[in-house]
């Protein structure tokens, strides 16, 4: 039973001793030896113990060579510009009309502004890493979610940089193809595409493999040619006099209709400009003739501006993260906003709606020196493609650093060179070919934009789950956001990925909630990762909102359910007592608790001794996959620490009701952990040859007193809770239950056998051990065995069903009828089993009101309890014991009425108490698994 487990004291090392000699360092100095004087035992903690160590910042972050402007500025503006720009802006105003592009731009960038002050809330409250929205998202939404987010996210990189390399590809033939305006020299189709695509995309790839430095150094000047290119493009709308434009050979869908038809460019007109105003959605030659609606206008929008992450990418480069991702990251949105406005506006003003729908590079013939746009084409869509592709490979090198998919990810750790992670680079390549099979820039666009979106949607609900829980240290800098900010993202993003398309936006939900469920089934990363988990936090914030509303004044005994604390000295001596209360605890509060005896006062140098083994219990839980908590005391007996435990276990409404402690005797334990044999066999509790949970071994004394034994039944009983003694249930099999016929009955025997009584069946106590077997008889391993009552008939209750025949009279119903009704109304599936020993009039019921005697003299004053008395009372419950082993062959648990113990206030308590045990023992002995039950609350309802 409870004994206590053997002391464990750790030599805690002394805090390092820092020499500072300069005055200025006097102060902390002093500062510091006063904290070790006032903590003087504390151990030096490691950096994972929630210290942060500055001195070291330096040498972590020696190869972040970016600021703001080259690291962030350039990179988010590059990626918004993509292909968008020079190519898909006149599409969607030919097809949305000015009014509708207009108010598409407004909420694809109002998506973004939420997101971004999200991202730089996340941003703004701690170091970044390397891994850029990843790194994010897994420290804040745990693993299972980062990792899911952080996979889908590499994939939105990837199909972005097949976006953006198809773009260039476009661009390439619209200018050197068939039609192109300056030679044509490159045949044009299909396959032919999708070669220009792959030799640009290795081109991209020998670059990335140089380093993240190189694409951000020439980031600004890319920037700077997008810029004068854009500018160029404005002017030429002011100055460019009306003319025609051909519409290009590859539009079958005109050529076909009429061959050689061109489109007007009228220069600045406000009937052009009113033309332009509404929607007119078309076909899209680039896609077989595909109709065009709101939700691919918007998909190809959205796909254009979706760098906003750009920055957070960089982040394992970035000098300052927390500063230049939010600086950096919203300046590049109003910049990028304002420019994509004004182009839509002259491009309504000056260019007819049939050119804007047929022709998607009019702008080049157009514009006062054409070359400039086909070098803003090829600048603005070879970095975004560029930028997407070192995105893929450090979200993809974070994700293999994490550990988030095991051991399959090894090849991109060791794939690394001079901090650039080549192997990580290659393998996104590899997966762009893939996407550049597609081939419609269009349709990628669609497939861009949802998995963008879903990641946006995960930082939103990363910053509102967190902004929501109030965590303390979620304490960001960036203070332009709240909690109506996130959701307003989420919602956004939420509904524009169903609204640009359903079946994509509903397959990569799908597809994430799958990596959620089998990353926390599988991944190492989601079991022994030490981020955090908001998961805690949001139900930390939950749990304690529900508990301060449910209120022990409300309940009420139809909704009652056993909240078990099950008292332990050692687990390795319990294990099928453990599983065998969590079957118990139907859905109720489970504790298990430890009293490990010791002074505090002698331990202080030491620390609290019970942190180190809470650890050790806890492990101990996830080894047994029970439902419970754990708590651990120290008190200088056993019997304190249980007081301290009953009253200390749970929480407001949620505390223990039914106390459970093993049996006191010599029985010789068992130690599951060690046997080969045992289902609960482990080597997880022997450390360096020392067994954790150490236990009393044959011959060696007790720690714990019979009479303190029963103390500690009559103190849980005087504080109101129920109290169940287990024992022998060392020889409780649960696989042996389920696979043998043998073993069919769950007993309860409704009487007190110290003092029987014709009211026992009815009263509180058997209505509880009722309950418990009900309760056990629901689960489905034992809902195979059959429940048995056994009614044992007292003096003076002679009547069962058969005396009732051939009576003129009507008498009072029996016992076996009173009982048979009580079982139907509590609606309990039980056979009763009449036991009429106790009404015969032989030496057995002699020695049963001989034992009465001896229960009076337990509780009072009166004189000792003679040898004689002692021995008929033995000889009574090994009576017993026959009577109750004759009916158990077949049995797998026994419930019995455990009569009340004497009071500690006797003046013979010491004696009695281990006479009081004596009996118990020789009553349960050689028993199946027994439980002897004492309730004092009501439990059984018989009302609706």
């Amino acid at each position: 039973m409870l004994e206590t487990s053997a002391e464990h004291s750790t030599n805690n090392s002394d805090f390092r001793q820092a020499t500072e000699a300069s005055p200025i360092n006097a102060g902390g100095r002093i500062f510091r030896q006063f904290g070790e004087l006032m903590r003087p035992a504390r151990t030096a903690r490691s950096p994972t113990d929630g210290y942060v160590e500055f001195g070291n910042m330096d040498a972590d972050r020696s190869g972040r060579t970016l600021g703001t402007f080259a690291g962030v500025f350039s990179p988010v503006a590059l990626s918004m510009f993509s292909a968008l720009v020079f190519i898909r802006v006149g599409f969607i105003v030919g097809n949305a009309g000015l009014l509708v592009t207009l108010l598409q731009f407004i909420i694809a960038y109002a998506i973004l502004l939420f997101t971004v002050s999200s991202v730089c809330a996340i941003s703004t409250n701690g170091a970044v890493e390397g891994g850029g929205v990843y790194f994010m998202i897994s420290r804040t939404l745990g693993p299972e979610f980062g990792g899911s987010i952080g996979t889908l996210f590499f994939l939105a990189n990837v199909v972005g940089c097949g976006l953006a390399v198809t773009g260039c590809a476009e661009g390439l033939v619209e200018n050197f193809g068939p039609s192109g305006t300056f030679n044509q020299v490159l045949p044009d189709g299909r396959w032919w595409r999708f070669l220009y695509c792959s030799l640009i995309a290795t081109i991209i790839l020998l670059v990335c493999l140089v380093g993240a430095g190189l694409f951000a150094k020439t980031s600004v000047v890319i920037l700077g040619i997008v810029t004068a290119c854009l500018v160029s493009t404005y002017l030429s709308f002011l100055f460019q006099g009306e003319m025609e434009v051909p519409i290009p050979s590859e539009n079958e869908i005109v050529q076909n209709a009429t061959h050689l038809v061109n489109g007007t460019y009228t220069g600045l007109l406000s009937k052009t400009f009113y033309d332009n105003l509404y929607e007119n959605y078309t076909r899209d030659y680039s896609s077989e003739g595909r109709v065009v609606n709101f939700a691919i206008t918007f998909g190809v929008l959205f796909s254009g501006v979706t760098g906003i992450m750009a920055g957070a990418n960089m982040s394992g480069e970035l000098k300052n993260p927390s500063k230049s991702i939010p600086i950096g990251t919203l300046s590049a949105v109003i910049f990028t906003f304002v420019c994509y406005v004004i182009l839509s506006v002259l491009m309504a003003a000056t260019t007819s709606r049939f050119l804007l729908s047929n022709d998607f590079l009019y702008l080049m013939p157009v514009n006062l020196w054409p070359p400039f746009i086909a070098i803003g084409i090829a600048t603005a869509t070879f970095s975004t493609a560029m930028s997407n592709l070192i995105g893929a490979s450090r979200v993809l090198e974070a994700l293999a650093k994490d550990y988030v998919f095991g051991r399959a990810l090894n090849f991109i750790i060791k794939g690394t060179y001079k901090g650039n992670p080549v192997v990580a680079v290659i393998t996104s390549w590899v997966l762009v070919e893939m996407i550049l099979l597609i081939g419609s820039l269009n349709t990628i666009a669609q497939i861009n934009s949802v998995l963008f979106m879903l990641s946006y949607l995960a930082t939103n609900l990363a910053c509102l789950g967190i902004e929501i829980t109030g965590a303390p240290n979620f304490r960001p800098t960036f203070k332009y956001f709240s909690w109506h900010t996130c959701f307003a993202g989420l919602m956004g993003t939420l509904v524009m990925m169903f609204v640009i398309n359903s079946v994509y936006a509903s397959s990569s939900i799908i597809l994430c909630l799958l990596l959620v469920i089998a990353l926390h089934l599988f991944s190492p990363a989601a079991q022994g990762a030490q981020w955090g988990s908001i998961s805690q936090a949001l139900m930390f914030h939950q749990v304690r909102k529900y508990l301060l509303m449910l209120d022990s004044r409300k309940n009420h005994v139809k909704f009652w359910r056993p909240q078990m604390l099950l008292l332990v000295a050692s687990p390795r001596s319990c294990c099928p007592l453990i599983h065998f209360v969590n079957d118990l605890k139907k859905g109720g509060l489970y504790v298990i608790g430890h009293v490990k005896v010791g002074d505090f006062a002698e331990n202080e140098t030491n620390g609290d001794p019970t942190v180190e083994e809470y650890t050790q219990w806890l492990g101990l839980i996830d080894h047994m996959k029970v439902k419970a908590f754990v708590e651990l005391t120290l008190a200088k007996t056993i019997r304190e620490g249980v007081q301290h435990l009953i009253r200390i276990s749970g929480m407001g409404a949620m505390k223990p009701n039914t106390i459970i402690l093993g049996y006191y005797d010599e029985e010789v334990l068992y130690d599951f952990f060690d046997s080969e044999n045992s289902p609960y066999h482990t080597s997880q509790f022997d450390e360096n040859g020392i067994k954790l949970f150490k236990f009393r071994q044959q011959g060696e004394g007790r720690r714990l007193k019979g009479d303190e034994y029963v103390s500690i039944i009559d103190d849980v009983l005087r504080m109101q809770k129920n109290v169940c003694l287990c024992r022998h249930f060392h020889r409780l099999d649960k696989n042996l239950i389920a696979r043998s016929n043998h073993v069919k009955y769950i007993d309860v025997w409704s009487i007190n056998i110290f003092e029987p009584c014709s009211a026992d069946p009815f009263n509180v106590v058997s209505l509880f051990m009722m309950q418990l077997a009900c309760i056990i008889n629901m689960l489905p391993v034992w809902k195979k065995l059959e429940v048995r009552v056994f009614l044992c008939e007292t003096y003076g209750n002679q009547q069962s069903p058969t005396s009732l025949d051939n009576m003129g009279l009507t008498l009072e119903p029996s016992a076996y009828v009173k009982l048979s009704n009580l079982l139907n109304s509590l609606r309990i599936q039980a056979s009763i089993h009449e036991i009429h020993e106790w009404n015969r009039n032989d030496d057995f019921v002699r020695h049963s009101v001989v034992l009465k005697q001896f229960t009076r003299h337990a509780d009072t004053d009166g004189p000792q309890i003679t040898d004689e008395i002692l021995n008929k009372s033995r000889l009574y419950m090994q009576r017993a014991n026959q009577i109750i082993r004759d009916k158990s062959d077949a049995t797998a648990v026994t419930f019995m009425y455990l009569a009340p113990p004497p009071r500690t206030s006797s003046p013979n308590f010491a004696e009695v108490s281990n006479q009081y045990l004596e009996l118990l023992t020789e009553l349960t002995s050689e028993l199946p698994p027994t439980v002897m039950v004492h309730g004092i609350n009501a439990v059984t309802s018989t009302t609706l």
